[in-house]
């Protein structure tokens, strides 16, 4: 089994409930437990224009499925829930995102995955709720702690964490 990081967001809609379907519909899939869920983050759009917020966080998974199949099980589970695709290359507004952050300690690019993300030095809202369920996890490529990431991390970006919110699996 391999130990899998998945990051979730949402901005559209009943946010929290958007992200308690997808991770119910993670959680019902053969090969698949989902072993710790993060608080719930609240934060910015990055890198697109809106001006609804998110809700982001990160869940730790146990799967069977290789890194593919994964993906397209992710995917499958944002069509279900109504996420659009990009239009033009402008980054839309979504139901849901879920993201493969890390898989196992591996580093690979295929078409369509890169792990692990690609963004995630960069991205605070990625490395608050990874610190809160993995706080010892160290970046497979970098060989960095992530809280070192996160130390490092100069950004504006403002995270909020939202204990009054709660997922229900």
């Amino acid at each position: 089994m391999a130990e899998v990081f998945i990051g979730f967001g949402s901005n559209l809609g009943d946010r929290q409930e958007n992200i308690s379907r997808a991770l119910g519909m993670l959680k019902d899939q053969p090969g698949l437990e989902i072993k710790k869920v993060s608080s719930l983050y609240e934060t910015e759009p990055v890198e697109m224009e809106s001006s609804n917020l998110f809700l982001n966080g990160v869940a730790e998974i146990r799967t069977s499925l290789v890194p593919q199949r994964l993906l397209s099980l992710l995917e499958e589970v944002e069509q279900r829930l109504g996420r659009p695709r990009e239009s033009k290359g402008k980054v839309l507004d979504r139901e849901i995102d879920l993201d493969i952050l890390f898989y196992n300690d591996l580093i690979f690019s295929i078409p369509k995955l890169t792990v692990p993300h690609p963004l995630i030095h960069r991205r605070k809202f990625v490395l608050l709720p990874m610190l809160e369920i993995a706080p010892e996890f160290e970046h497979p490529y970098l060989r960095v702690p992530l809280k070192k990431l996160l130390t490092d991390l100069e950004t504006e970006e403002k995270v909020t964490r939202c204990p009054h919110l709660t997922i229900s699996l």
